[in-house]
């Protein structure tokens, strides 16, 4: 009988173990959803000056030929960000070579897993050019000397490069979108930052020790949808558990096994 009980509850706890895992086997999109209609249509000409943009929207901007057109967005851990440009060209003959740049939120730049970074448009031959570049996913804590993603905020850089005076000036138009794929508990790590790489928030967390109501000073308004470090619960902890309730029906399974079948029964001495 004790072995039943603990077989049955061993069961129950594989139960509860496999139910989050049922339902969290749903996806979960990751970018706003918004309507494109509150994207913002101009880009930022430096860091500092950088259009804020969430994930999910399409942002426009129309410029020239030469300029640098910067927008920002936040990533959180455990996210795998996919930025996305296109730029029509001018009616012209001379040839043109677009390049995307992306930099997190202490400015480095980071390196493309994979995605057409750069692109040359022929001369006089297509009308448009696509790029794109797909993160690293973004780590929760990472060493000092590490150039991982980390989370906060991050900046898109658009430009020509290796243009002619010539081609200086020329108008183009242009749209950027960043989408995100949840990796979940893969990509999970021992550590956290205290605070995600965000323009301001160190004057935002002074001026909270202080009890100040004052934040004009920080720089960035955008966040992910449910706050930063949002994905504390991933499939990792249903592994565990998993892990954990199929351990304990082994020890029942081996216990059974190697106990026999109990204590012999007693002969009457004879007499």
């Amino acid at each position: 009988m004790r072995i039943t009980r603990a077989f049955s509850a061993s069961l129950l706890m594989l139960g509860l173990a496999v139910a989050p895992a049922a339902a969290d086997s749903s996806p979960t999109p990751t970018g706003s959803a918004s309507a494109d209609g509150d994207a913002p249509t101009q880009a930022g000409t430096s860091f500092r000056t950088a259009t804020e943009v969430e994930q999910g929207q399409t942002a426009t901007a129309s410029g020239s030929t030469g300029d640098y057109l910067y927008w920002s967005f936040p990533a959180d851990a455990g996210q795998r960000p996919t930025v996305k440009a296109t730029v029509k060209l001018p009616e012209t003959q001379a040839a043109q070579t677009w390049q995307i740049d992306v930099y997190d939120g202490l400015r480095r730049r980071q390196s493309c897993q994979y995605g057409a970074q750069t692109r040359t448009a022929a001369a006089g031959g297509a009308s448009s050019v696509e790029l794109a570049c797909t993160l690293r996913t973004v780590r929760a804590w990472s060493e000092t000397w590490a150039n991982d993603p980390l989370p906060g905020t991050y900046y898109v850089r658009l430009t020509a490069v290796g243009l002619t005076t010539a081609d200086l000036g020329l108008p183009v138009s242009t749209e950027v979108r960043v989408d995100s794929k949840d990796i979940g508990g893969a990509a999970a790590v021992d550590g956290s930052l205290a605070e995600p790489l965000v323009p301001g928030i160190a004057v935002k967390s002074q001026a909270e020790k202080d009890g100040s109501e004052d934040s004009s000073a920080v720089l960035s308004a955008i966040e992910p949808e449910d706050g930063w470090s949002s994905g504390w619960w991933s499939d990792r902890w249903v592994w565990t558990a998993i892990g954990g309730a199929l351990a304990a029906l082994a020890g029942v399974g081996g216990y059974a096994l190697t106990r026999g079948p109990g204590r012999p029964h007693r002969v009457p001495p004879s007499a």
